[in-house]
């Protein structure tokens, strides 16, 4: 007879959470002494933290409905903000000055999401526009963001935590994935509360939102918010576990697509389409690279290739979205429940008469 705790425990671990215990388990013990430091350094970190934005972005897109083009200038916010934190409260553990950075774009992130109170779709992605040159406009302009350097220019401070030392690169891979982690299981338990439902409702129907009781204004607001906190988190990333170095001309307005393109390649209203956009974008192509650069380095030149490769890109996200205008998530899962269904068919039951 089976017992009502082992029942409980057969019905939690499903398919998909042993599939995620695995990638974790992968994730921790095996890439990190497997992995070369180009791997960690340059694919896997800058791979962390993009799809730490693109997460940002899907619950404000995918899942809120509201539009925005301004990402990158929340980047810039977590980024800087982080710097001064750490700079100018020493003693300030690094960990509380990410946080910190979060909030700070959060509220910025509200403030440009204002808008969104009275306008919708494309006007409203017009509007958070603002924010990209602002932001960028006053980075440059006053020097106390970059502590007085005349180029804007900050460098990272070390990456500690509670004595831990993170330097390296499995430290910075090991820091930005743990903070990932946990900041999408965050983003999970966010979407499955009465929060997450509010922002499905206003995304499906806002006058129907509204009539049901789903307050628009604080919805609409506590998206922008939820959003530019998690992609301000990624800018910590990005520039102190990635890049080491920024400045403001990094944060441009081709970082803001790169991210809409990875949510809208990956599949809009879902996490794990997220990963798989910033996968597309951020290690797809360096695997590309590599592979023309090994097959045809020794017949074309390295602009050839490079250009070669672009092609090759848009033509595949091109096809991709004319096959599934749902996103790679959609393809993933197509293909998963014919390979499911072909190992474990169903079984037919016997008809009576």
């Amino acid at each position: 007879m089976t017992t009502p705790i082992r029942s409980a425990a057969v019905r939690w671990f499903t398919p998909n959470r042993f599939g995620l215990a695995v990638l974790l388990i992968t994730a921790y013990a095996v890439i990190p002494f497997a992995g070369s430091d180009y791997l960690l350094d340059a694919v896997l970190t800058p791979f962390l933290a993009l799809a730490l934005a693109a997460l940002g972005l899907n619950l404000l897109t995918g899942y809120a409905g509201q539009v925005s083009l301004g990402s990158a200038a929340y980047l810039a916010v977590g980024a800087y903000a982080a710097y001064n934190f750490n700079l100018r409260l020493p003693g300030l553990p690094f960990l509380a000055s990410l946080v910190a950075a979060g909030f700070v774009a959060a509220a910025v992130g509200i403030v440009f999401g204002l808008p969104s109170l009275r306008l919708r779709g494309f006007y409203l992605a017009v509007s958070t526009l603002a924010a990209q040159f602002f932001v960028q406009w006053a980075l440059t302009k006053f020097g106390w963001f970059s502590n007085n350097n005349p180029s804007g220019v900050i460098d990272a401070p070390p990456l500690a935590v509670a004595g831990l030392s993170f330097s390296g690169a499995v430290g910075r891979y090991v820091f930005s994935l743990t903070v990932v982690v946990v900041a999408t299981l965050l983003g999970t338990r966010l979407l499955r509360s009465q929060v997450g439902r509010n922002f499905m409702a206003l995304r499906d129907h806002e006058v129907a939102a509204k009539v049901i009781g789903v307050p628009l204004l604080r919805t609409k607001l506590l998206a922008f918010g939820v959003s530019s906190f998690l992609i301000g988190v990624a800018g910590v990333l990005w520039a102190f576990a990635y890049l080491r170095t920024v400045e403001p001309a990094g944060f441009n307005l081709d970082r803001s697509f790169q991210i809409l393109f990875m949510i809208i390649i990956g599949g809009l209203a879902s996490i794990r389409g997220a990963f798989l956009g910033a996968a597309f974008i951020v290690v797809f192509p360096l695997l590309l690279s590599r592979f023309g650069a090994a097959l045809l380095g020794n017949v074309f030149d390295s602009g050839v290739l490079e250009m070669s490769q672009r092609i090759v890109i848009g033509a595949l996200i091109i096809g991709l979205l004319i096959a599934e205008p749902c996103g790679l998530i959609a393809l993933v899962d197509r293909v998963a429940d014919k390979i499911r269904r072909r190992v474990f068919p169903p079984q037919s039951r016997p008809i009576h008469n």
